[in-house]
């Protein structure tokens, strides 16, 4: 039997879910940095928007009654990644903790905003 379960916090709609989650298995679509009513929040600073991103993944989590310890695959989207890697990398391993799941950090030209510095997007599964 399939089970499947889908979240979206209704601020826009893209044609995808916030979070997909079928047979334990959950992905997670590219997370930014916007609030709970869909603003956009950072301006130009990397840790700001990185904090807010990881906040973002975090509310999508906990629809599905699952943490970060629960991701297993993580892909970090970065634009200027010379400049923002490192700030970025930083602040993702504090999120972490102790748990490391496999990732990718890739450098892009640009994302869906002209403000975005940063988007997330990952897979996680429930125990």
């Amino acid at each position: 039997m399939t089970n499947i379960k889908t979240y979206n916090h209704d601020l826009w709609d893209h044609g995808i879910a916030q979070g997909y989650s079928v047979n334990g298995t959950i992905y997670i679509s590219g997370q930014f940095s916007h609030d709970t009513e869909g603003a956009f929040v950072g301006g130009n600073d990397i840790e700001a928007q990185t904090r807010q991103t990881l906040k973002n993944l975090d509310r999508v989590l906990a629809e599905f009654g699952i943490t970060k310890s629960n991701l297993a695959y993580v892909e970090i989207y970065l634009t200027n990644a010379q400049e923002h890697i490192e700030p970025c990398i930083h602040l993702f391993k504090e999120y972490m903790g102790q748990h490391r799941p496999a990732g990718s950090c890739i450098g892009v030209t640009y994302l869906a905003f002209p403000e975005q510095l940063i988007e997330i997007s990952a897979v996680a599964h429930i125990d």
